[in-house]
């Protein structure tokens, strides 16, 4: 797949979080994905297997209450399977709100997404808020 292919799966796979689609999820994503979420923070650590970047993104939802957003702004390619997703995250949690910036690096093989690591603007408020 060449860089805008792998970008329009980003996309989807933006559009499918943001929804709770899991179905169009894990076609996206190889059952052996791992994600990387930075910080100290509970959540903060590697996920590795596609059910355990899933379970990452269940405690997104399910800790906020279903407000966790992740706002797509920008998507870029190349054509050696690396996708930068730069968004804008939001959320309520325990009286606390969520706004911060973030761009996802991700790897695509085959089609899939195979990895994936977030980089925040701001990694103490992300900490701050998880905590």
């Amino acid at each position: 797949m060449g860089a805008e292919e792998n970008a329009e799966l980003v996309r989807r796979g933006y559009a499918a979080f943001n929804s709770g689609d899991m179905a169009t999820l894990t076609e996206l994503f190889d059952e052996n994905a791992s994600w990387h979420t930075p910080g100290r923070s509970p959540i903060a650590g590697d996920h590795v297997g596609r059910d355990a970047a899933f379970a990452q993104f269940g405690r997104y939802g399910g800790d906020t209450g279903g407000t966790f957003q992740a706002e797509l702004q920008e998507v870029l390619a190349d054509d050696d399977g690396r996708v930068v997703g730069i968004h804008h995250n939001s959320a309520e949690r325990n009286g606390k709100q969520l706004d911060v910036d973030c761009c996802l690096v991700f790897e695509i093989r085959d089609g899939r997404v195979v990895d994936g690591r977030e980089y925040f603007s701001d990694t103490q408020a992300w900490d701050e808020f998880w905590s």
